[in-house]
């Protein structure tokens, strides 16, 4: 019933009206009650709760006087604490005045009778305004008390300095103590303000003393002319100069005076009459001047003549005859040199028309070699293709030969001549690679491409090296989507693994896997190979530059710089991190597709199987018979059985002969008189009314072609043809893309 969070005086009341009640029910009680006993007993009980009522109550109040004289002692002591401060001291609470000290009120007397305690803080600075004490005030009382209360608590807002009758100043220091207390603290600073006004005098002085000095050292001759006209500094010099008496230029002399002077006595030979008024009304236009004239005595001199702020004039004088004389001299050297200078001029026209000649000469000479390098350009990417049919055929038949001479004493010659092949097909690929990157007609087209399958082909075709070259093969293919040119990403992870293989001692290891940062995805060819020294990672990813400690026969150095190439052009960051005897990190990152969810990732982990028999009839159509023959030798050795054709008639000849349509169909693009493979297998399926299985196997590495084979339905292999990939991918088609009925 009573709540302790109240004033003392509201707990004090409702005790008493809680005694009156209680009273008042025990008369009641006593009154209408059933029994003498119990009137008794319930008085008894009433009297000790009036009894202790009235103990509290006195405590209360005891409280409450203790309280009270707490508070005047704390507010005397806080006015006696205010008197004895140096300056003025007013407390507002609540925007009201709560106190006061005795330097607030004196510094404005006529207004102190209106400085009463519960005056806000407006009206107390609306009768500082209207004091008479009061001379100047450097800012705004009501912007200084807007400033103070945005403020925050405990920031101190200077922003006023008034000035008092009798030359006294004094800053006013507004002060937030908490949300609804500003404090008011005016602190005299006329001390400091009678010195500051005192030493700017006397810099003043100092610098008119200065200035006279500085003028009466110059080499010029200055004098200044008030907006009246009259002369009010000038120097010996200005007077020397123009040979005037001492009673003609002192202070105070008129311009116009001095100019009539100055014509009358011909100091000037340019200061006619007409020349002056010309003078001084250009002078007046533009505000300034700047003329060379030539005094009596024959000395000539720069007259500059400027506008000051005020509206005066600045003249300034200066001897120029040394420069004249050095001028004149100089011009007659020029006439002499100009003669020179044209017969030399004669022979430079005709050493210039050489050079032109020469000139022309060199150009043309640039464009023979641009032409030749672009022709070289061109003829290299033409002649991809039949550069590289007898590569293909040589690796199909020494992979037929190798199965053949396995068991004889064949075998190690036969895997030499692999591996020479498998060199020159190598180097054949980067000077490819090296010439499309140069041609100004290349098409590098980033498209979304799965690292995993690229890197799990990398791994299918150069396992073989790895066993051959004892070294360990891992590779963690992460399925995840990369927006890069998937034929010459697939050649950049091709170089680096193979380098990585090549330069690892047998029993080494080399893992390749990716690493995700961010919306990037880092591609990593790790090796325990010879690494590579500091200063040998700066250049390897030039053309045809090899570390230092790489053995001979190892290779010409294009690998890295084919990747190097690649990736400024995809915009790809190429990495290298290697410890000459520890191994080496190669890594290519990558802005990885977002919105692509990654694959199943599979591993790379056991060597893909090549000992079941291709019991399947395949229709080869190559126009080139060396290409034609191994391919038809290395199919039957893996049990198929083969259809040779040179050309689409043929292919169908083939198609009509058999009646009835192969397993699968494998076409060289590029065939005789304008013949191409996608149109033998458009023709094939037409004839034979199946979708049959095909793979188009080309030295054209374009996207078109690419394109092309997902829009009708065929894979394709680039040429010289790695079999690792070739077997297993035509046991797929024909096993999950078995023949359909053709749309006709």
């Amino acid at each position: 019933m009573i709540d302790h969070e109240e004033p003392l005086e509201t707990q004090v009341a409702r005790q008493a009206k809680i005694i009156d009640a209680l009273m008042r029910r025990a008369n009641r009680q006593h009154e209408v009650g059933s029994s003498a006993y119990g009137a008794f007993q319930s008085a008894i009980a009433l009297q000790a709760q009036v009894w202790a009522k009235t103990r509290d109550l006195e405590r209360t109040t005891s409280e409450l006087r203790h309280a009270r004289d707490d508070s005047e002692r704390m507010r005397k002591n806080l006015a006696d604490a205010l008197s004895a401060m140096d300056g003025g001291v007013a407390l507002f609470t609540g925007g009201r005045l709560e106190v006061c000290n005795d330097i607030f009120l004196r510094l404005l007397p006529d207004i102190s009778g209106r400085l009463q305690p519960g005056l806000s803080v407006e009206n107390c600075f609306a009768a500082m305004a209207e004091s008479r004490h009061l001379v100047t005030v450097e800012g705004s009382f009501d912007v200084a008390l807007a400033q103070a209360r945005r403020g925050r608590v405990g920031a101190s807002v200077v922003s006023l300095v008034i000035e008092l009758a009798g030359d006294r100043w004094y800053q006013i220091n507004l002060q937030r103590t908490s949300a609804e207390n500003l404090v008011l603290l005016l602190t005299e600073i006329t001390p400091i303000v009678r010195r500051n006004r005192s030493e700017k005098e006397h810099l003043i002085d100092r610098q008119a003393d200065y200035l006279q000095a500085v003028f009466e050292n110059m080499t010029s001759g200055v004098c200044t002319f008030s907006p009246e006209g009259a002369v009010t500094m000038f120097n010996r010099q200005f007077r020397q100069l123009l040979g005037l008496p001492y009673t003609m230029l002192q202070t105070g002399t008129d311009l116009q005076r001095l100019l009539d002077f100055v014509a009358q006595h011909g100091l000037i030979a340019e200061a006619a009459e007409h020349d002056i008024a010309h003078w001084l009304d250009r002078l007046e236009r533009q505000g300034r001047l700047r003329r060379r004239v030539r005094h009596a005595t024959g000395r000539m001199l720069d007259l500059h003549a400027h506008r000051l702020p005020d509206g005066g004039v600045l003249l300034e004088l200066k001897d120029v005859t040394l420069e004249t004389r050095a001028t004149e001299m100089l011009e007659n050297r020029v006439t002499e040199r100009t003669a020179e200078l044209t017969r030399a001029n004669e022979q430079l026209r005709e050493q210039y028309e050489e050079k032109a000649r020469v000139e022309e000469e060199l150009r043309v000479a640039k464009e023979r070699a641009e032409a030749a390098v672009s022709s070289k350009t061109r003829f290299l990417a033409a002649a991809s293709h039949d550069l590289l049919q007898p590569i293909n055929a040589a690796k199909l038949l020494i992979a037929t030969l190798s199965d053949a001479a396995s068991d004889t004493r064949f075998a190690p010659m036969v895997e030499r001549l692999g591996g020479s092949f498998s060199s020159i097909e190598q180097l054949l690929h980067s000077l490819l690679d090296i010439s499309r990157l140069e041609s100004a007609d290349r098409a590098l087209t980033p498209t979304e491409v799965c690292l995993g399958t690229l890197m799990r082909s990398v791994w299918e075709d150069q396992m073989p090296l790895a066993q051959r070259k004892g070294v360990r093969l891992d590779m963690v293919p992460s399925m995840v989507f990369v927006r890069s040119d998937p034929v010459y990403l697939l050649r950049s992870i091709q170089n680096l693994v193979v380098n990585a293989i090549q330069y690892t001692p047998e029993g080494g290891r080399v893992l390749a896997g990716c690493r995700r940062k961010g919306g990037r995805v880092e591609l990593q060819v790790w090796d325990t190979g010879i690494g590579i020294s500091r200063k040998d990672q700066k250049r390897i990813f030039e053309e045809f530059a090899r570390a230092d400690n790489v053995p001979l026969g190892s290779g010409v150095g294009l690998g890295l710089s084919v990747v190097d190439r690649t990736c400024r052009h995809l915009g790809h960051k190429v990495r290298v991190r290697s410890k000459p005897g520890i191994g080496s990190v190669f890594s290519i990152e990558m802005e990885a597709v977002s919105g692509r969810p990654a694959g199943v990732q599979e591993g790379c982990r056991q060597t893909p199987a090549e000992d079941y028999e291709l019991d399947h009839i395949v229709l080869v159509i190559e126009n080139d018979p060396d290409v034609l023959y191994a391919f038809t030798s290395k199919l039957e050795q893996w049990g198929a059985s083969v259809l040779a054709a040179r050309s689409t008639e043929e292919a169908l000849g083939h198609l009509r002969d058999m009646g009835m349509p192969p397993d699968i169909v494998l076409a060289d693009y590029q065939l005789d008189d304008g013949d191409t493979g996608d149109r033998a297998i458009a023709a094939i399926r037409q004839a034979s009314g199946v979708h049959v299985p095909a793979i188009m196997i080309t030295a054209d590495r374009s996207n078109a072609l690419l394109k092309a084979g997902a829009e009708q339905g065929f894979s394709v292999l680039t040429k010289p043809v790695q079999l690792s990939r070739l077997r297993p991918l035509i046991e797929w088609k024909i096993r999950w893309q078995a023949p359909e009925e053709a749309e006709v």
